[in-house]
């Protein structure tokens, strides 16, 4: 059970990388396509993942979550979360300023949208094409491993559940309309004036905080929830 688990760890962390990879991607792509080239002329716009690392958020964190309760240490465990390098963008670039940055942001969490949409799609072609498949799905995503059936459907079912539980946990959290999350730039877009003035003064160790504390809270909320729909499309696909 332990060697399952960690298989597990493994895909998961291989694809919060690639992830976080698409999801910046996403930002400096439609950066480009609304006229603003400063992260295509940086080399943002590439799945390339050394484009986008970065060593605290990408490799660091995401390691102390993931690999962590294997040698005991649970402090962070829970939510899989991690970032990658902000996407450079200089908005006076765009024809509609407000507009356009709304586009650039959200492009990020709907390409995670997207790949947990795709990652469902692939599991249910794996209930339907494989014999089995439901209970190689189901055995998987209760952190097991099936064993004597053929190690690419397990692979590509292990990939499947992972992409569509970091996914979905990276679209909620960079929504989290706190500093410097995507979402906080979509509030910031919708303030007053005067209060943009406070919201750009709020330290990043309140941040830090409201991430780790307040926005735990809330991914909890809306993931058990998602989780749901996408086991019942499962169950019911």
């Amino acid at each position: 059970m332990q060697s399952a688990e960690f298989a597990i760890a493994v895909f998961e962390f291989v694809l919060l990388i690639f992830s976080l990879s698409v999801h910046e991607c996403s930002h400096a792509w439609m950066a480009s396509r609304l006229g603003d080239q400063t992260a295509r002329m940086q080399g943002r716009v590439t799945l390339n993942p050394i484009y986008h690392i970065d060593v605290v958020g990408t490799l660091i964190i995401p390691a102390i979550i993931i690999f962590g309760p294997f040698i005991g240490f649970t402090l962070f465990s829970g939510i899989l979360i991690g970032w990658a390098k902000p996407t450079p963008v200089i908005s006076r670039n765009f024809a509609k300023i407000r507009r356009d940055e709304n586009m650039v942001t959200l492009a990020g969490p709907l390409s995670n949208l997207l790949l947990a949409v795709i990652a469902t799609i692939v599991l249910l072609i794996v209930i339907h094409a494989v014999p089995g498949g439901r209970q190689i799905v189901n055995y998987t995503a209760s952190g097991m491993l099936v064993p004597g059936i053929n190690s690419s459907v397990q692979a590509v079912v292990l990939l499947g559940i992972a992409a569509v539980q970091i996914n979905l946990a990276l679209l909620f959290f960079n929504l989290l309309p706190i500093p410097p999350l995507d979402g906080s730039q979509l509030l910031r877009n919708v303030l007053p004036y005067n209060a943009v003035q406070t919201y750009d003064r709020i330290p990043f160790w309140v941040s830090w905080l409201l991430m780790i504390f307040v926005g735990g809270y809330i991914m909890r909320l809306l993931l058990v929830p998602a989780f749901g729909i996408v086991g019942l499309v499962l169950a019911k696909g």
